[in-house]
């Protein structure tokens, strides 16, 4: 029987976690496979090995593992599929396939384009839109950041777009702030590339309250979260999956 494992990166703050799992419940619903679970690279239970072990108990012989990740960089290259090898010796007998992240998809932007429009901030001639990635030693993380804030740039005509990470990857976040405040900018828009809350929103909402008195307007837009373009992407790349692998 096909089964299908998601797997979430996992955190220790109890919100991401409930969103990842309503995520998972929105997805699940539209997926016709009988057998579906999700589960957690790190931070949090169940882990790879448990969420398989769920399918294997439940019948589970072909099972897909999908990375529900925005970008191919160390956790889809390295840490999931050790995660995998590490399980397979335990399930000789179980037919295991790893699916792919979402990638650069032109719907992503829109979703990034409507989470500005949601902030309800009319956009400014002189607006700085800093695009935040959470940053990889993988080039091609960087690559694609940059191909998607330049895509950005001619969805939304705005001319002060620039990418930045939050670890690893230069220009790093803090240092692209701290520019953006000595220009000539009057409103700066944050705009994290990433899919759900956790730490890395929580800190990007300190450092929003830290300049919201530095005579600049600073607007922290939401993570992409459960838009209707992101369980679509994610319910696309299950299919695709399970139609290459017939």
């Amino acid at each position: 029987m096909q089964g299908i494992l998601y797997v979430f990166h996992g955190s220790r703050i109890p919100e991401a976690i409930d969103a990842n799992v309503s995520f998972f419940q929105l997805v699940k619903e539209q997926i016709e496979v009988p057998l579906q679970e999700m589960c957690f690279l790190e931070l949090a239970e169940p882990d790879i090995s448990q969420g398989i072990e769920r399918l294997v108990n439940q019948g589970g012989a072909n099972i897909l593992i999908v990375p529900v990740l925005l970008l191919s960089a160390g956790h889809y290259y390295k840490d999931i599929p050790e995660k995998i090898i590490e399980v397979q010796e335990k399930y000789p007998e179980i037919v295991f396939r790893y699916g792919k992240p979402l990638g650069v998809q032109e719907r992503i932007l829109d979703v990034l384009i409507d989470r500005i429009n949601e902030s309800r901030v009319p956009v400014k001639e002189d607006t700085k839109l800093l695009l935040i990635g959470r940053g990889s030693k993988f080039e091609q993380t960087k690559i694609d950041i940059e191909t998607i804030c330049e895509r950005l740039k001619g969805k939304t005509g705005l001319h002060h777009i620039q990418a930045c990470f939050l670890a690893v990857t230069e220009p790093s976040f803090e240092q692209v702030l701290q520019q953006s405040l000595n220009e000539h900018h009057s409103q700066i828009f944050l705009v994290p590339y990433l899919w759900f809350t956790g730490f890395l929103m929580n800190f990007l909402q300190r450092k929003a309250n830290e300049y919201s008195h530095c005579g600049k307007e600073i607007i922290l837009c939401r993570e992409l979260g459960d838009h209707p373009h992101m369980i679509a992407a994610l319910k696309d790349r299950v299919y695709e999956s399970l139609i290459l692998n017939e």
